[in-house]
């Protein structure tokens, strides 16, 4: 699998993340650059802010806009898993132990609120109103989505349910990165709606293949226990495909009343979804969303960047975490 639509904003993206590193200055508990480096050395596949360069180099946008964009989605990004990994208890991401497992939950609340203010200082710094009007609904859209899941969405089987979580969750802020650069880098009306669209359509696809690999990942890889989505009662589309096939299953019609809170019940569950064809068919779902994002490039003129954002499309049905 390559991955070398990263190739043609490489440079961008070390532009991007030393940007990210400025964000905390000497004024500043010593700490908050602590736990920044903490969070920058964990990784990431800095998928957003690729979108955001690629989709803005292809219009010939301005680059130091790009960049800031890129910070600013990003930080927006990392300060959503910060506060997600506290709400989920998680002690683990990519491996890596969380911003919570080494600190208290008020420091970390804290040190997320903080890369919230500085993801939108740096919005500002783009010097357009209206990016940060989509920069704030964006984030309202995430809260919303994190709200629901929390209070609507445990043990739920129904598909609105799930397209409206994955959408916050992660389709909102794929949409908010290619919308963005489109919005700085052209005037063009149908141009923004079809790159708004294009993002919309890979992020959806990118969270349908994380809830696969949910089940089918490597633990190694993916950083969490496989099933875990449903230990902790969050049914996603393979669980949905699985329950709609067998609605008889005497598991399935348990997950509704707490049925995960069984964790024998769960790991039948978990291994009956694993053999059917329930995998395949959310796989091909997501698919379809990647073949809708690449009709969408297809009028665009032919581009290093073009090919990129095609292969972008195409690697995330392809990657294994």
């Amino acid at each position: 699998m390559t991955t070398t639509f990263f190739t043609p904003v490489q440079s961008g993206i070390k532009e991007v993340e030393a940007l990210m590193r400025t964000q905390v200055d000497a004024n500043q508990h010593p700490d908050l650059k602590a736990a920044l480096d903490h969070l920058m050395s964990a990784g990431g596949k800095r998928i957003r802010p690729t979108l955001g360069l690629l989709v803005g180099h292809m219009l010939g946008g301005n680059h130091e806009k790009l960049v800031i964009l890129g910070g600013a989605v990003e930080m927006l990004h990392t300060a959503t898993l910060v506060h997600d990994d506290l709400i989920d208890g998680a002690l683990l991401r990519r491996g890596t132990p969380t911003l919570n497992a080494r600190w208290s939950p008020a420091a970390t609340v804290l040190t997320g609120d903080f890369l919230f203010a500085r993801a939108a200082k740096l919005a500002a710094e783009a010097d357009y109103l209206p990016l940060m009007k989509l920069f704030a609904e964006t984030l309202a859209i995430i809260v919303g989505g994190e709200l629901t899941q929390m209070f609507a969405a445990h043990g739920s089987l129904n598909r609105e349910n799930y397209y409206q979580r994955i959408f916050a969750k992660t389709a909102s802020l794929f949409e908010m990165s290619t919308l963005a650069a489109a919005m700085i880098s052209t005037e063009d009306e149908s141009i923004r709606a079809a790159l708004k669209a294009y993002g919309h359509e890979t992020g959806m696809a990118f969270q349908i293949v994380d809830d696969i690999l949910d089940y089918t990942g490597d633990q190694g890889a993916v950083g969490k226990p496989l099933g875990s989505d449903l230990l902790n009662g969050l049914v996603t589309l393979p669980a949905i495909y699985y329950a709609e096939g067998h609605p008889d299953d005497p598991d399935v019609r348990a997950i509704p009343e707490g049925g995960w809170t069984d964790n024998e019940r769960v790991a039948r569950l978990v291994g009956r979804i694993r053999a059917s064809d329930a995998i395949q068919q959310a796989m091909a779902e997501a698919q379809a969303h990647v073949e809708r994002a690449l009709q969408i490039l297809e009028p665009f003129h032919p581009s290093t960047e073009r090919d990129a954002l095609d292969e972008l499309a195409r690697y995330i049905v392809d990657r294994s975490f």
